[in-house]
């Protein structure tokens, strides 16, 4: 039997009762699809609006970063250790510079101070890109002052 023999053998009342539930099965369907289109819609916007914000913020920070010191040199990367250290006032307090594979660099200070090393160490990771693979720190006797082993990689 197929649907229009079945929906014919019903009786006047059923077929309307059929039929309402029909009508209102299609609006149901049809109400969800909007709600979900208005949703996803919803959704979207709030998505545009965020990255819109986002390139917002990166064109306020473009010219900034552009006129960041950028470097140029070809310096080999024992030469930029001792040079930045000396910079950053740690240049009595390195005693060692020797090749750790792959490009790397063990670097040793004695009685550094912890402060000028840790900001030597940030410096030289935002200006150089340099990276700290491994690092032991050990206290000394005096205050602030520590001796350390650092491996350093280049970009």
């Amino acid at each position: 039997m197929n649907l229009r023999d079945w929906y014919a053998s019903l009786k006047d009342s059923e077929r309307r009762t059929v039929l309402a539930g029909s009508v209102v099965a299609v609006l149901l369907l049809l109400a969800g699809g909007i709600w979900q289109l208005h949703t996803s819609a919803g959704a979207a916007a709030t998505r545009v609006e965020a990255k819109r914000a986002d390139l917002a913020w990166m064109q306020a920070v473009a010219p900034r970063l552009q006129s960041m010191p950028r470097s140029q040199s070809n310096e080999s990367l024992p030469l930029l250790v001792d040079r930045t250290a000396r910079d950053a006032g740690l240049s009595g307090a390195l005693s060692g510079a020797d090749p750790a594979g792959n490009g790397g660099l063990r670097v040793r200070f004695e009685a550094a101070s912890f402060d000028a090393l840790v900001l030597w160490l940030a410096r030289i990771q935002q200006d150089r890109g340099l990276v700290v693979e491994s690092a032991s720190v050990d206290g000394t006797e005096a205050d602030g002052l520590v001796n350390a082993s650092l491996v350093l990689r280049g970009p």
